[in-house]
């Protein structure tokens, strides 16, 4: 009687770990899957992709030598570019974006090219030094920008 009690919780703890990884595996697959662009030299890039992977996102980061040519091929525009361009779920992420932001954004999947912060406002993730800063988080697409909102830090201002 023992031994088939071991074998069921054994067989429920398996069953248990495969639901999980199956579960991370797929987060990579739903969504969750972000390609960080970036400068080989820029530490609060690294900062911000570490950042989306404590928040759940799979990230895979790319050291670019030349971020212009890279922002120019995804299609940011120069007005939108920041220092980093990360893709996510069919949408462009420049610059330090807070992980609720983009949240909200594939929620309500608004019609858009992306997602920009523009320059790298004190207190926004991978920005954590200083004193926090107000900054407005644009949408973008090729026929302009529009508020998303304000912010001080990774919180709604």
């Amino acid at each position: 009687m023992a031994q088939l009690y071991s074998r069921r919780k054994a067989a429920l703890l398996f069953a248990a770990a495969t639901s999980a990884l199956a579960s991370a595996a797929a987060r990579g697959e739903d969504g969750r899957k972000m390609i960080v662009h970036k400068s080989p030299t820029c530490g609060c890039c690294g900062g911000w992709a570490a950042r989306m992977r404590d928040e759940g996102y799979v990230v895979e980061e790319i050291n670019e030598p030349d971020m212009k040519a890279v922002k120019a091929r995804l299609g940011v525009p120069e007005n939108m570019a920041s220092c980093h361009t990360a893709e996510l779920d069919g949408y462009l992420i420049e610059g330090h974006a807070p992980p609720q932001a983009i949240a909200q954004l594939l929620r309500e999947r608004p019609k858009v090219a992306g997602l920009a912060a523009l320059g790298m406002p004190m207190g926004s993730p991978g920005m954590e030094m200083g004193e926090p800063e107000v900054y407005t988080l644009y949408l973008f697409d090729a026929s302009g920008a529009r508020e998303f909102g304000k912010w001080l830090g990774d919180k709604p201002a």
